[in-house]
């Protein structure tokens, strides 16, 4: 199962960002090219795990993107980006992203009380993306029904689960050691 990502990541250079060990990959990047079958493995996974029941799909921007709209054309579920963007919308939030290596603000529009979403990213390692999105949902009155990644690179996520008080569902899960990513499952 999920022999084509797997391959892939095994494959994936990593880079340096300071101190951070960054594999560089299509799901998670976009470089080099994507490979339709391996996103079509990772689409597949999704639609078996993933509890659907809900109103919005929703993504961070940018690498989220490829994983919500095929989710969104097999399900008819509409999809909502939180974006890197201030569009100055009534009801904008603005929430602050700290990852491993940056620090930026995000944007949610289009989403409020009594919604339920099922929120997708590419991958957690230090779970600041997510934090901040979930933190901001909570606060903000929107349902969490299910948290999909498709990589999960250290203990982020374990960490989050127990933050937040959810449940997040990886796809696989990655370690960089000397230098190379190692698929672990």
């Amino acid at each position: 199962m999920l022999d084509k990502l797997k391959q892939s990541l095994r494959e994936s250079p990593v880079v340096r960002m300071g101190d951070y060990s960054y594999f560089v990959h299509p799901i998670t990047d976009g470089i080099p090219c994507m490979d339709p079958a391996i996103l079509q493995e990772a689409v597949d996974r999704i639609m078996e795990i993933a509890d659907l029941r809900c109103d919005r799909l929703v993504a961070a921007e940018a690498m989220g993107i490829p994983l919500v709209v095929p989710i969104s054309l097999l399900t008819g579920i509409p999809y909502n980006i939180v974006r890197k963007r201030r569009y100055g919308l009534p009801g904008e939030v603005i929430v602050t992203q700290v990852t491993g290596y940056s620090q930026k603000e995000l944007y949610i529009n289009g989403l409020g009380r009594g919604d339920r979403v099922v929120v997708m990213d590419d991958v957690i390692s230090t779970g600041g993306t997510l934090r901040a999105i979930i933190r901001a949902f909570q606060g903000m009155g929107v349902e969490v029904v299910d948290v999909i990644v498709v990589i999960e690179k250290g203990e982020g996520r374990a960490k989050l689960e127990r933050e937040l008080g959810i449940r997040i569902k990886a796809l696989v899960k990655v370690d960089v050691r000397d230098g190379k990513a190692v698929v672990l499952d």
